[in-house]
């Protein structure tokens, strides 16, 4: 297991049966890859999400830019709690609420952003059904282009808008975040009256870390982003999940995203 913590912020504690556990999926979970689809969930990460789950009687989620449909393929057949798409979608226990279906403006949109992606070697769209992502981590040189696009694209929509992350811009509609998301499930079994944790690296996490804050909770920020809510620190993917007990080392043969 990692020995160091990320600079200015202590290790958070291993988990204890009394958290309500809240998990980013990319650059918390897994390693960031060129494109979503090509992440790799590491040998023994699905067991090892399965029984914490069970250690902490069902109060673990993830809480992922990725949508609700996208989780379960990705940990299949690791069904959990999830807010998708920032917190637009969410499953409980009891509760499932989906992204709104894409208007016919939104689907040319984004394949004019595909088009532009085709002209940007590197660079990709990913299309969330309810808004769509444009991604420049393997064409840092596409980045002025696909801001801009995304730009015009918020002038031409109503009721959207941007979401700024880690080498990549995203039209969602306007709503919820991961914050809220959060919020809402420490209302409900089984994450009411529990200590909150709440694990992530983006800018998106942000409004997480402040529910968490707000809370008394711990609040973990991966990586080494000085600017952050965030009490506690890991310093990448491996560490979180040898923070979560496991060796995070090998990875599933030729099992990218499911």
């Amino acid at each position: 297991m990692h020995a160091r913590s990320a600079p200015q912020r202590p290790r958070p504690s291993p988990p204890d049966q009394g958290w309500a556990l809240f998990l980013d999926v990319d650059g918390c979970l897994l390693e960031f890859a060129d494109a979503p689809d090509k992440v790799i969930v590491p040998l023994g990460l699905r067991e090892r999400l399965h029984a914490l789950s069970e250690q902490l009687d069902g109060a673990l989620a993830l809480v992922s830019g990725r949508s609700l449909e996208a989780l379960d393929d990705l940990f299949w057949p690791l069904r959990l709690p999830a807010a998708g798409l920032h917190g637009l979608e969410r499953r409980s226990r009891n509760v499932e609420h989906r992204a709104p279906i894409a208007s016919q403006l939104l689907r040319r949109l984004c394949a004019e952003a595909e088009t532009l992606a085709i002209d940007h070697r590197g660079a990709m769209v990913e299309n969330k059904r309810a808004g769509f992502a444009l991604h420049w981590r393997a064409a840092p040189q596409a980045e002025h282009a696909m801001r801009a696009f995304a730009e015009s694209a918020l002038s031409q929509l109503v009721g959207y808008r941007l979401q700024h992350g880690d080498r990549v811009v995203e039209l969602l509609p306007v709503g919820g975040d991961k914050g809220g998301a959060i919020a809402a499930f420490l209302e409900e079994a089984p994450f009411a009256g529990r200590h909150p944790v709440f694990a992530g690296d983006d800018l998106t996490d942000e409004s997480g870390f402040r529910v968490i804050n707000a809370r008394a909770g711990t609040s973990v920020l991966v990586g080494k982003r000085p600017d952050s809510a965030a009490t506690f620190g890991l310093l990448d993917p491996a560490d979180v999940r040898a923070w979560l007990g496991m060796p995070g080392t090998d990875h599933d043969d030729g099992d990218p995203a499911r």
